[in-house]
């Protein structure tokens, strides 16, 4: 009998339990069957309610999670897919997620993805055409034509979360990420890996604060010396192992039978402690040989779940110097969030910068403003010959690029991350929110240079707008203004502000905000 996901993540009454499958790069062979034979054992325990399926970690090539999936699917295990932005345009995600429904598969994690590793011939060519908000709403529409032609049964989607960042900027881009994929759609959240109670804590208290009321699953990991390892070096983008749990971790495994005993005990009490916290359920990973040791960690859970508040002095691996909203720590009862606390000077181009742009934008590019209707006469006429066209590439762009690294998109959105290019600055080109990968508000890809979303929350902060980066969600590039004028289109309605209603409207406006205290920063 199939196991329905869906069911019970949105019962109260279950503590749900699922399990991450990693496939390998071959079709058969021993890594299919490893990866199956736990997926049957999972099954036949009875205590997972569904697998998840990576697509391509790390940005290199592996099994589809879509074929080892339906072969897992068609078992009675119910599958969560991993569906990336990393690899296809949004043309091929949409014809991806219209497979995935007719495969009948339609629990799937939106991610935005890590960034493009090597596959056949050298690194791939980082797509990213969508960010996983847009991914969210795509599906959220897909599923409202499934239900129109009769179909009851619409896509159930996921998103994840990175709580354990150190800095308040990358804190708050997550939280204000999170609360606009929720607006898309999301319907569940799992997070990323860590090992701090309090920021454990802090996300469940953040989701209640925000008015946000949506399952979460914690993610465990069996934590080997070699994956602590890569976590500690920040190779798995999200992830944080301190140097102290690192340390931990390696005298453990000085002797395996020890070091193995001692990560299923850890195991089991971080899901003790999800439990006690008030997680819907924990997400399950590490697992690459067999499903024993998932068995083991599950009784040893079981046994112990009501002592869970004794072990929470063994999950304290702050990030020296990290970040906090909420005063108490666990299991102490969460007030207010505080923001601000932790200032981030910004550096003068920015200060000079931020409110020029901030109040030219104001003047010229304002729907609202007396002076649109001249504005749009006067695109109108620039617009209708060559000369003007020139006029306008002329005057606009050697201005763009040389403040903000413009690509010439035709399609601007810098209004939408505090006057800062998504497209020059972000590698992954993220219009709706920072991705979970930075680390000490440095970029993911490029870790000499700063996160642009840790940079847009400074800018943000220092005049008491941090909320605008969750208004609302912002519809993706229009590829067809490509190279072409994005004033000229403003005024003249061609671009995402004009033309993305469809998009921007299936974005639950009433779920969509930020209860963040909005102080101006010193």
């Amino acid at each position: 009998m199939l196991r329905v996901f869906q069911n019970d993540i949105l019962d109260p009454e279950q503590f749900v339990v699922t399990l991450e499958l990693v496939p390998g790069r071959e079709s058969t062979g021993r890594a299919v069957d490893t990866v199956m034979g736990i997926a049957r054992d999972a099954f036949n325990d009875g205590r997972i309610s569904a697998v998840s399926i990576t697509d391509n970690p790390g940005g290199n090539p592996s099994l589809s999670p879509d074929a080892i999936g339906y072969r897992i699917f068609s078992i009675g295990m119910d599958v969560i897919v991993h569906f990336t932005c990393r690899d296809m345009n949004r043309v091929g995600m949409e014809s991806r997620a219209l497979q995935l429904a007719m495969m009948g598969m339609k629990n799937i994690l939106a991610l935005t993805g890590d960034y493009a590793g090597k596959g056949f011939g050298g690194q791939g060519a980082p797509v990213f055409d969508l960010d996983s908000v847009n991914l969210q709403i795509m599906l959220m529409m897909i599923g409202q034509r499934i239900n129109a032609a009769g179909d009851p049964d619409a896509f159930f989607t996921g998103c994840a979360v990175s709580p354990f960042k150190k800095t308040e900027g990358e804190c708050v881009a997550q939280y204000a990420k999170m609360s606009r994929k929720i607006a898309a759609g999301a319907q569940f959240v799992i997070t990323q890996l860590g090992y701090d109670a309090r920021k454990f804590m802090e996300l469940i208290q953040i989701q209640r604060h925000m008015d946000l009321a949506v399952p979460t699953l914690g993610s465990v990991y069996v934590l080997t010396p070699r994956a602590a390892e890569l976590m500690n070096q920040g190779r798995v983008p999200g992830a944080v192992v301190t140097d102290t749990l690192l340390a931990t971790v390696k005298r453990e495994w000085q002797d395996k039978k020890a070091g193995r005993e001692a990560t299923i005990e850890r195991s089991a009490r971080l899901g003790a402690i999800l439990r006690g916290l008030g997680y819907r359920g924990i997400h399950i990973g590490g697992i690459h040989r067999n499903f024993s040791m998932v068995a083991k960690i599950l009784d040893r859970m079981e046994a112990i779940k009501d002592d869970w508040i004794q072990f929470l002095p063994q999950f304290n691996y702050p990030q020296p110097g990290g970040f906090y909203a909420f005063r108490e720590a666990p299991p102490a009862a969460a007030t207010t969030p505080v923001f601000g606390s932790q200032h981030q000077p910004m550096p003068l181009v920015d200060r000079v910068l931020y409110p020029l742009m901030r109040h030219s934008h104001n003047l010229f590019f304002n729907f609202d403003s007396p002076l649109a209707p001249a504005y749009k006469l006067a695109s109108r006429a620039l617009d209708n010959n060559i000369a003007g066209r020139l006029f306008m590439h002329l005057a606009e762009h050697p201005v763009k690029r040389t403040l903000l690294g413009c690509q010439r998109c035709g399609d601007c959105a810098i209004q939408h991350v505090g006057f800062l290019c998504p497209e020059s600055g972000c590698p992954k080109h993220t219009r709706n929110g920072a991705c979970g990968g930075s680390r000490n508000g440095m970029c993911e890809v490029n870790p000499d240079r700063r996160c642009v979303w840790f940079r847009a929350h400074a800018r943000l902060a220092s005049t008491g707008n941090v909320s605008e980066m969750c208004h609302g969600c912002v519809p993706p590039r229009m590829w067809e203004l490509n190279h072409t004028s994005s004033w000229l289109n403003f005024h003249l309605g061609r671009d995402h502000q004009s033309n993305g209603g469809e998009i921007s409207g299936c974005c639950r406006q009433t779920s969509c905000h930020l209860l963040l205290s909005d102080t101006k920063a010193s």
